[in-house]
């Protein structure tokens, strides 16, 4: 049966995609939290990454049931948060763009979902507020993270959306180079969106969950290390790391702030390779290090402000 006929009207149309690797306890929800949202997507394509579990068998009973999601299968059994993920997801998005382009689709909006359920109006909404705001290039919903018994919500900036359940204006996409075969592509995108003009936004009262918990995939040490390595890479500079590894030494579990501060700065000792993208150098070595002293000095303004009414 298909039931994506009659929920996708006009240009609130959207394309997505999802790389899964070895998820049959997490991609189920994952599947349903899609299945049920109140706009779906015209075409939902799949990415396995060489699974060897039952994501598969999930996978395969998906296709076979919803003629609007389509599957394609990697081999290989790396599985990292660099370039490799990078490659996975745009693999999906140029067999996305290929079919849409070969079956006469259109679509306003191009997706990214991975490791998270979603609210059932989560695209509903999203869409609504690119239609408030034609500068919006890039947005997504506020994530929370399951911890025991508690759903605990992720403290990141407004501006900035969240890498696994984000939703790009199909101009910006397109304007900004399409999904990146880079380190933190995620990261990168955002930037490349703000240097050509465009927006961009994470919306606190729309929800999603991660299924896992950032950078875990392969253990916090690893994932932090590597997530230190990546900023690195992208061009953070050494007060922007270091305020960033204290940050995270003031957060459970402490340890990742110290793996953070190691894959930074272990990288910077070792002169690794860094991007060769000098617009996104440039916005890291100059730009982001302003934003940096304005966010702390208005911070600092505020807290005096707060201090100077109660003594009042």
């Amino acid at each position: 049966m298909d039931i994506n006929m009659d929920t996708n009207k006009g240009k609130r149309q959207y394309i997505m995609v999802t790389p899964v690797k070895n998820e049959e306890d997490s991609f189920p929800e994952l599947a349903k939290s899609v299945l049920e949202q109140t706009i779906k997507p015209i075409l939902w394509v799949i990415v396995d990454d060489g699974s060897t579990d039952k994501t598969v068998d999930i996978v395969r009973n998906l296709i076979n049931k919803y003629n609007w999601i389509k599957a394609i299968r990697l081999e290989g059994n790396q599985r990292d948060l660099g370039v490799h993920l990078s490659h996975v997801c745009r693999e999906g998005f140029n067999f996305a763009i290929k079919h849409c382009t070969q079956q006469g689709i259109g679509y306003e909006y191009i997706a990214l979902d991975a490791d998270i359920i979603l609210e059932q109006k989560y695209f509903e909404k999203l869409i609504t507020e690119f239609e408030k705001k034609q500068k919006l290039g890039v947005a997504s919903g506020r994530g929370a993270n399951i911890v025991g018994n508690r759903i605990v919500e992720d403290k990141q900036r407004d501006d900035l959306p969240s890498g696994g359940a984000r939703i790009w204006r199909k101009r910006c996409f397109e304007d900004t180079g399409g999904y990146l075969l880079t380190k933190s592509p995620d990261s990168v995108s955002n930037v490349k969106a703000i240097i050509k003009g465009w927006d961009t936004k994470q919306f606190n009262y729309i929800k999603f969950v991660s299924t896992r918990a950032h950078t875990s995939a392969e253990g916090y040490w690893w994932g932090y290390k590597q997530f230190g390595s990546n900023n690195y890479f992208i061009g953070y500079t050494p007060v922007h790391a270091l305020l960033k590894g204290i940050k995270l030494l003031s957060e459970r579990p402490y340890y990742t702030g110290f793996a953070y501060l190691y894959g930074y700065f272990g990288s910077l000792i070792l002169r690794k390779r860094r991007i060769d993208d000098n617009e996104v150098k440039h916005y890291f070595r100059h730009i982001r290090p302003r934003e940096i002293r304005r966010y702390y000095v208005n911070r600092l303004m505020n807290i005096f402000r707060m201090r100077t009414r109660r003594l009042l």
